[in-house]
């Protein structure tokens, strides 16, 4: 079993957790607008000049003197129906076997109307490839220098370390999600908002949340 790093076009980090991820991981995947900011980053992480296994988008953003030198990994996908995060994905889940981790890198900075799209399609892939981020084989997260985020499905108990920041964000307005670790319970919170249960904190080690039906929501940990 191994880890896949998806590395995006957004801040590229810089903290130590996500370069772990990205150094220890055995599959290297970036969209193409980051194709550019990875190798000019390679050296430093590995000690070496490293080259993704795969490059996946519409390739709009790269010249063609990178296409001509890369096009052996250069993986083009011309439809417009998904963004380049997703194409990543579904270039993972299709082309490498025995992957039980997919991290997202660059998903969030720059642009807000990227971040919120990248986060909120962690929720689209529990519908779509059936991979969330507690359950599933592989599981999937993004994570980035300031938080990790992550989609749960239904009841789940996330070990998340006493005094930590937690965000739960769904678009069913119709889930109920009754909490134990936190220090506001979300028992009575209507999710008619995304802002409704953000900005929480762990009381515990453990928090523990119980949905009245399975549904999809975004966790985001700081």
């Amino acid at each position: 079993m191994g880890s896949c790093v998806i590395i995006g076009a957004g801040d590229f980090p810089t903290k130590e957790y996500p370069l772990y991820l990205l150094r220890t991981a055995d599959r290297i995947v970036c969209c193409d607008s980051a194709f550019r900011t990875f190798l000019h980053n390679s050296e430093r992480i590995f000690g070496k000049k490293r080259l993704p296994d795969a490059v996946v988008g519409d390739m709009d953003s790269l010249p063609e003197s990178l296409k001509k030198e890369y096009k052996d990994i250069i993986h083009r996908e011309d439809e417009q129906e998904d963004n380049d995060q997703t194409k990543a994905v579904r270039y993972v889940l299709s082309h490498f076997k025995g992957i039980d981790a997919i991290h997202i890198l660059g998903a969030t900075g720059k642009r807000e109307v990227h971040t919120i799209g990248n986060l909120s399609l962690l929720m689209e892939y529990t519908r779509t490839f059936g991979i969330d981020g507690l359950a599933s084989t592989p599981t999937i997260d993004i994570v980035s220098d300031r938080c990790t985020a992550i989609a749960v499905t239904d009841s789940c108990t996330l070990e998340v370390g006493e005094g930590r920041p937690i965000s739960i964000i769904t678009t069913d307005s119709s889930l109920n999600i009754r909490s134990e670790g936190l220090v506001w319970p979300t028992d009575s919170v209507v999710f008619d908002n995304l802002w409704k249960a953000t900005l929480n904190r762990a009381s515990s080690d453990a928090v523990s949340l119980t949905f009245s039906h399975p549904s999809m929501a975004l966790v985001i940990l700081e």
